[in-house]
């Protein structure tokens, strides 16, 4: 059985409630038993059970007594600690005035339970918080705490801030990389597990590109640093995950503006209660012991402490999976999503084209040449294919020209090359033959002739079918826009499953499509944009949830977006789709079990049916059961493989 982990902090309160509540069952059973106000005879006899009670209520209830008083000196009166230091020294003083009176003592032992079992309610508060944190700070572990830094023959040991770009560090085994850069020297194997939730380690060589916050298992290798820290991976994530408790939900900003007028109100409730009864029948002890049990029970923890602590723990169950969520807000939302627009490649697609076909009038070599020449400086996925299936040299000298949506101009002198896609041709009045097959074209022109044409492919993603078939079977509408013609869009969408499909866009097109389709949904619908975070920035901050797919070395993806999916795996939407379910099923599982349960105490309280042992439940046990419910959000979660 796995042992539980507890802080220090969490250790020593749960000692403290131990020892008080071990002192509490034998004074209490003794007083019971045989009566402590009869122990000693006398008007004073009442001192012997005040003095035995008031120990226990100090040791188990001497913190909440500062905090009440040093929140009212801050002007913040109406929270749980004063309610619970009005009813339990309320009870205190009811039960002097019985002693004093010579009346039957009662109200010691129910002022200690109250605040006893408060500390427990406040214990189990603290377990899951610290439970939910631990997935977060297992995230927050990805921080460098030092760079080795070569200078020469030298290598000096600095913070990461101190390290600048072009800077050459080395990486020993099991030491993290402090900053994003590319290895120069050595090959090893990296943990990305705290950034992705991927278990299997990357490989790494010369020309690798690497990334702060991954661990170095294998051997040393040196990098070159091509981000200053503050802009580094790690620090933009360290950034998100810091600031995600900031974005609240509306649930959360309800119940903070629930709690600031209901437990005033509650307070002068209980002052009526206590005053108007007790003039019309002047049984003062009974009025006022309603009213304190009344006050006990009117104590809203269960609601300000597990609804909050709900979105803590669904936050923290994402981290743990590699899916960072900006803040509850998101989460909130992200549970009504119902429409899904996906960008194609690098999303849907996994971006390594390859090619699958060559037309030429000649030579193919000729084709790949000229083209090779037109591509070599652009960094585009399909250019990258075109320039690794050249193995010749590719000629220098060339001016090189990009038209956006077309392609690329190669000029030197009167040598002019065309390499795009059917508007190029037909824009420079090239005759061509359309290419029918499915897949990217690129045609290529030289000094006005047509040469030949390049049919490049992209593979789709293995899972793109299944989450599409999910989200689907959810009720939700999948969209998918692309730069590609329509045939390969027609094929893509068929194949997946998609809803529907727009081809043909240029990059601002897919801004318009968006918002086209953002005024035509309905008013509760919310609109999910899912690309890879490269150059979808504009659509994923206008979207009312921009999600970026495989996020790490992105800096695009964890700027613009609300919800990044680290792991370049579609299968995250789905984990998170039912994080935020739970989530949100759990938030209103509380707020309906808490107010039900809460009205119908306060009801009989006032009525005089329940007394304050009751009261303790309906407040501590409501607020313990919530809570409980709250860590069921963080439990694992099956990871469809």
């Amino acid at each position: 059985m796995k042992s539980i982990s507890l802080s220090r902090k969490d250790k020593k309160n749960l000692i403290r409630i131990i020892i008080a509540l071990g002192l509490f069952v034998v004074v209490f059973v003794t007083d019971k038993v045989i009566g402590l106000g009869n122990v000693f005879e006398g008007k004073l006899s009442w001192l012997f059970p005040f003095s035995l009670y008031l120990v226990v209520y100090l040791i188990i209830g001497y913190d909440v007594l500062w905090k009440a008083i040093r929140n009212i000196l801050h002007g913040q009166v109406f929270d749980e600690n004063f309610l619970m230091c009005v009813a339990t020294l309320g009870a205190f003083a009811l039960a002097i005035y019985r002693g004093v009176t010579g009346k039957e003592i009662e109200g010691f032992d129910e002022a200690c339970a109250v605040l006893l079992f408060y500390q427990v309610g406040e214990w189990f508060q603290s377990y899951a918080t610290g439970k939910s944190r631990k997935s977060i700070s297992k995230l927050m572990d990805i921080r460098p705490d030092y760079a080795n830094v070569r200078h020469g023959e030298n290598v000096d040991t600095v913070d990461p801030s101190e390290v600048k770009v072009g800077d050459i560090i080395i990486v020993n085994p099991g030491e993290k990389i402090p900053l994003d850069g590319v290895v120069i020297l050595g090959a090893s194997s990296l943990d990305t597990k705290a950034l992705t939730g991927e278990s299997l380690p990357r490989d790494v060589e010369i020309g690798s590109e690497v990334i702060s916050g991954c661990i170095n298992l294998t051997s040393q290798i040196e990098v070159r640093v091509v981000k200053e820290f503050y802009d580094s991976t790690v620090s933009k994530i360290l950034e998100l995950v810091e600031n995600a408790a900031d974005q609240k939900s509306k649930a959360e900003n309800f119940i903070t503006k629930f709690a600031k007028y209901y437990t005033p109100s509650v307070v002068v409730v209980a002052l009526l209660l206590a005053i108007i009864p007790g003039i019309v029948t002047k049984d003062w002890s009974t009025w006022i012991y309603r009213a304190l049990s009344f006050l006990v029970v009117s104590c809203p923890c269960a609601l300000v402490i597990s609804i909050p602590l709900s979105f803590f723990a669904g936050i923290g169950a994402g981290s743990r999976y590699g899916i960072l969520i900006k803040g509850s807000n998101y989460l909130e939302k992200f549970n009504k999503a119902n429409i899904f627009v996906f960008d194609k490649t690098g999303t849907l697609t996994k971006g390594n084209f390859a090619i699958t076909k060559i037309v030429s009038n000649g030579s193919h070599d000729e084709v790949l040449r000229l083209a090779a020449i037109a591509e070599k400086d652009s960094n585009h996925p399909i250019a990258r294919s075109i320039i690794s299936s050249y193995n010749g040299d590719v000629e220098d000298g060339y001016t090189l020209t990009n038209v956006a949506g077309e392609g690329i101009v190669a000029e030197k002198g009167d040598d002019i090359i065309l390499c795009g896609n059917e508007k190029l041709m037909k824009n420079h009045k090239i005759d061509y033959i359309p290419e029918t097959d499915v897949g990217t074209v690129v045609y290529v022109a030289h000094n006005g002739q047509l040469v030949g044409a390049l049919l490049i492919s992209d593979q789709i993603k293995s899972e793109a079918k299944e989450v599409i078939g999910d989200l689907n079977d959810m009720g939700c509408k999948t969209i998918m826009l692309t730069g590609d013609n329509q045939a390969i869009a027609e094929s893509v969408a068929n194949t997946i499953g998609l809803s529907g499909y727009k081809a043909s866009l240029m990059p601002q097109n897919k801004v318009e499509e968006v918002e086209a389709l953002l005024s035509a949904k309905k008013q509760n619908e919310v609109l999910c944009f899912v690309g890879d975070g490269i150059n979808d920035a504009p659509v994923l901050m206008r979207s009312d949830i921009g999600i970026a797919m495989g996020g790490v070395g992105s800096d695009a993806a964890i700027e613009a977006s609300d919800i990044v999916l680290m792991k370049d795996d579609l299968r995250g939407l789905t984990l998170a789709k039912r994080i935020a379910k739970k989530t949100m099923g759990i938030v209103f599982q509380n707020i309906v079990f808490s107010l039900v349960v809460k009205l119908a105490i306060l009801i009989l309280s006032a009525l005089g049916f329940a007394n304050m042992w009751l009261a303790v439940f309906g407040d501590v046990g409501v607020a313990v059961i919530a809570i409980l419910n709250a860590m069921r959000v963080n439990s694992k979660y099956k990871k469809e493989e």
